[in-house]
């Protein structure tokens, strides 16, 4: 019985060294291949609070980092790694379950040259209907490259909006394999033109941007792409609106998405008239799965990737459909916070939350 006893103690002590168990791993340079000595390890553990700052580190001369300090067993969902340099920050997330030694995060050297930085798709989701034309669009960039494009200064996308939006704009960006954060549009000097300082690192990431303006039926939709070497744009829009215009082709209906007709716009500049009113179906996605909202309170930014944000690298129709979500917080704020995160990981963890901001994200 007393060794039973002692082995009952021994397994406590296991467990308990397990829910505080120390974060450890390296940082590598992923432009040069090296470990990086200097960059900047934080830890957070997402809860329903919100995410909360465990501890900060520096790594030493060989890449290497460790948090020791204690984290709350109870908290038991997963915990969030980001490591920053050269002015760029980088995500880990560790699911429960997860390894916490031995753990590698990816940097790079930034550059404010575009480099091997590509925009591969500008989608936009149009949707006319009383008396507003509500509008989604997204730029999905490419890096094959192993330098990150960060250039404060200019931004690495401009973007102009038609006047009657009156400057009124919501930035979302999501890095690879990070989380979905709000960013602000800053002016870009011109009238009705905006930049988003937004490092785009090796791999894919997304730019989206919601807003509305006053439209009746027949109307006109001015506008001019000022992403440079960006492909044509493509818009859906309900099946029951057409557009004409130079420049303007209509590709057919889209079969993923019933009841839309997707548009080729070649021109950077484009003068479109726009006639019919429609809503777009939003019923295969949403909050709660189902398109209705769940409840689940909102956070404005260090949203985690939950659902249709895997950004489809083949066929347009793929690539479209992962970026049509974004049309259902057109009028509200966009997808799941980390409560969300935390619920799924732990489904006994209270819902009630509300987004704790901490040191600004740079994605």
């Amino acid at each position: 019985m007393r060794i039973a006893g002692y082995a009952a103690i021994i397994g406590l002590l296991a467990f308990g060294s397990m829910a505080h168990a120390a974060v450890d791993g390296t940082v590598t340079n992923g432009t040069s291949g090296k470990p990086q000595a200097g960059a900047t390890v934080t830890l957070f553990q997402p809860t329903s609070q919100g995410p909360q700052f465990i501890d900060s580190v520096k790594t030493d001369p060989e890449g290497k980092f460790s948090i020791t300090k204690e984290i709350p067993a109870a908290g038991g969902g997963p915990l969030l790694l980001q490591a920053t340099y050269a002015g760029v920050q980088y995500n880990k997330m560790l699911p429960p379950g997860t390894p916490t030694t031995g753990v590698d995060i990816p940097v790079y050297e930034s550059s404010k040259q575009q480099g091997d930085a590509k925009i591969k798709l500008h989608a936009m989701l149009i949707e006319p209907n009383n008396g507003t034309m509500a509008v989604a669009e997204s730029y999905q960039f490419e890096n094959d490259g192993k330098t990150a494009w960060n250039n404060p200064d200019t931004g690495t996308l401009q973007f102009a909006l038609p006047a009657a939006a009156q400057g009124k704009v919501t930035v979302n960006v999501l890095a690879p394999g990070g989380l979905p954060i709000r960013r602000a549009a800053d002016p870009a000097g011109k009238p009705n033109t905006f930049k988003v300082d937004f490092p785009i690192k090796p791999g894919t990431s997304e730019i989206r941007l919601e807003w509305s303006m006053p439209f009746t039926s027949p109307g006109v939709f001015d506008g001019e792409n000022l992403a440079k070497g960006a492909p044509s744009m493509k818009i859906v829009a309900p099946a029951g609106v057409t557009l004409k215009g130079d420049g303007v082709t209509a590709l057919g209906p889209e079969p993923e998405m019933p009841g839309t007709m997707i548009y080729d716009v070649a021109d950077a500049a484009y003068h479109i008239s726009v006639e019919g009113t429609g809503s777009l179906n939003t019923n295969s996605g949403g909050a709660g799965g189902d398109g209705q909202d769940d409840g689940t309170p909102r956070v404005t930014e260090n949203m985690p990737k939950l659902y249709g944000l895997v950004i489809a690298k083949g066929e347009l129709l793929s690539t479209l459909l992962s970026v049509k979500w974004v049309l259902l917080s057109v009028l509200g704020m966009l997808a799941v916070g980390f409560a969300m995160l935390y619920r799924k990981s732990n489904p006994a963890a209270p819902t009630a939350a509300s987004g704790a901001k901490h040191e600004r994200d740079r994605g």
